[in-house]
């Protein structure tokens, strides 16, 4: 276990930005309020907001203007020299932006309407995604979660300026561990805690996690915050509802008086070495001394073309550069594997020559719980593996999406409605059919053919497939979705409650023309219909489907069969039932 160099000398005494209202000064506001114009936050940054008004982002008083922006995003700096790491900004509409004059105020509210904080403006500027991508993230690969973000889920024009809070956003799950950072620092003081490792995770913790923190508590004298994100993770992590019990489980295994659990709500870039500094300051503000930080610490895996993003150690570098001036020691977790002969975990470097090591990665692990496998015990704790089995089912317990993307006469909904009632011949399942031309005349009728209306469209059958599948049944999707951005959202969003599986009907355009009963190809060609997917407007075929099918020389029966046989071979059905 790497030992900081700061040691005990690291202290505590940054002040705190307090940005809420009395509560004469928030009721004032909420009745001056009527006349301002609103924001309604995003899911990211109802999550900044909430870490600018409780502390943890200090010193920052508000979204930054332009000339702190470009600072960060250049040299990583504020104007007046303090240095952070990443962006926080407040990305707004154009027809928002375009009512908003410096000296306004602007009243910030969460999706139900309540207003939360006023933020004075006095910058408005254009992003330049490029730009930001490229000095923030280091890369414009859309596989990043940042940039695909920065891309794909955020408005061209920021609003900064200081702001002043009415009120918190309201929680109501695990609120005695959701604790600010003027809260910890009070615990800390009570318990005479004056040396505290931070452990950032985003996972649950399993064995390995328990035996590195317990290494680096015993080798600094110190005490451990486990400072979990629940705010927004990676897509596909496991949801933060399992990882808090799982957390609450692994808790007691430490002994008395030497750990404790607060959970952190950041919206996480995976911005890598820059989002780990980010990770050290918001520690600092909450009373912590040292940090861990392990082997591409906030990284989020390999490019388009499989190679990392960022490399393993370059997260541990720049802490290293920057800890003495953040005010908070680095502890270099190293990669901690499984001595079978020995049974226990060693650092990687400490292994015997010849000694059998075994690991599971996060893939597998998944793979694991898809199948119903035990977990071993050399892996993690019972209570852990409990805790993971509850909510993640095994395939053949699981509800799950079967989506259908390809262009207009490729087969979609002729084979999606042989499936569904092969599907129900089966058994064991709801199935809901989501055909895309029934869908466009009840759930989006008020939508048009403009890029924002046709993603908006797949967003909606998304939601409903998410909730079918949720709920332990099928959802059939079929429609043209002629764009990789929000078919990878609407994944993103049902993985986390079960199964998705894409299946591109690949049939060649002239295919698709030969069977158009409609002529509505012909009337493209045209001109008489404007915006047509494949002739007008583009159509971006998947770039990882599970399921590639041609029909030019499949019939219906024989393309649902094919799925049918993947639905088996991945465990979600038995065929031989």
């Amino acid at each position: 276990m790497g030992r900081s160099q700061q040691g005990s000398s690291i202290h505590r005494d940054n002040e705190l930005v307090d940005l809420l209202l009395s509560e004469d000064e928030a009721r004032e506001a909420r009745r001056a309020s009527l006349d301002w114009p609103s924001w309604e936050l995003t899911p990211r940054q109802m999550c900044d907001l909430e870490l600018l008004l409780d502390g943890s982002f200090s010193p920052l008083p508000g979204f930054m203007g332009h000339a702190d922006f470009v600072g960060v995003c250049d040299r990583m700096r504020l104007v007046d020299g303090t240095l952070w790491p990443l962006p926080i900004t407040l990305d707004v509409t154009d027809r928002v932006a375009d009512r908003l004059s410096i000296g306004d105020r602007l009243a910030l509210r969460d999706p139900g309407g309540v207003m939360l904080a006023v933020l004075r403006v006095d910058s408005l500027f254009a992003i330049d995604r490029e730009a930001k991508a490229r000095a923030v993230y280091g890369t414009l690969d859309r596989r990043h979660p940042g940039v695909e973000h920065l891309f794909s889920r955020s408005n061209n024009v920021a609003v900064g300026g200081a702001i002043e809070g009415i009120e918190l956003p309201t929680h109501f799950a695990f609120t005695d561990l959701r604790l600010r950072p003027v809260d910890v620092r009070r615990r800390f003081s009570r318990r005479g805690w004056d040396k505290v490792v931070a452990f950032q995770t985003r996972n649950p913790m399993h064995r390995a996690h328990f035996e590195l923190t317990l290494r680096a508590v015993e080798d600094l004298g110190a005490r451990l915050l486990i400072h979990p994100v629940v705010g927004m993770t990676k897509p596909g992590d496991v949801d933060q509802y399992t990882r808090v019990r799982c957390y609450r489980a692994m808790l007691k295994r430490y002994p008395a008086d030497t750990a404790m659990l607060a959970l952190l709500p950041l919206a996480m870039r995976m911005g890598g070495p820059r989002e780990t500094l980010l990770h050290a300051i918001v520690r600092r503000n909450y009373g912590c001394t040292h940090l861990v930080v392990g082997r591409d610490h906030a990284g989020p895996g390999n490019d388009s073309s499989g190679q990392p993003f960022y490399g393993p150690y370059e997260a541990q570098q720049l802490m290293r550069r920057h800890e003495a001036e953040i005010g908070i020691g680095m502890v270099a977790c190293p990669l901690m594997v499984y001595a079978e002969q020995q049974d226990e975990y060693l650092p990687a470097d400490q292994v015997p020559d010849g000694a059998r090591t075994l690991s599971i990665s996060g893939t597998e692990l998944r793979e694991r719980l898809a199948r119903g496998d035990e977990l071993p015990s050399w892996f993690t704790y019972p209570e852990v593996a409990e805790e993971l089995k509850r909510t993640h089912k095994p395939r053949s317990e699981q509800g799950f999406t079967i989506f259908f993307t390809g262009l207009s006469g490729a087969g979609k909904s002729t084979i999606a409605n042989v499936l569904r009632v092969k599907l129900l011949e089966h058994g064991g399942r709801a199935v809901t059919l989501l055909d895309g031309d029934l869908v466009r005349k009840v759930l989006s009728s008020e939508l048009g053919f403009s890029k924002a209306h046709r993603d908006l469209n797949i967003r909606r059958i998304g939601s409903v497939a998410d909730a079918v599948t949720r709920s332990g049944g099928i959802a059939i999707c079929a429609q043209i979705a002629p764009y990789e951005a929000v078919r990878r959202r609407v994944r993103e969003e049902i993985e986390g409650g079960g199964g998705f599986v894409l299946v591109h009907l690949s049939t060649p355009i002239e295919v698709c023309e030969r069977r158009d009963r409609k002529g509505l190809y012909a009337k493209a060609r045209a001109g008489l219909v404007k915006g047509f997917t494949g002739v007008s407007d583009p159509y971006e075929p998947p770039e990882s489907p599970d399921i590639v099918l041609d029909t030019s020389g499949v019939t219906p029966l024989e393309g649902a069969h094919r799925i049918l046989r993947f639905l088996d071979s991945e465990g979600y059905i038995d065929m031989e039932v």
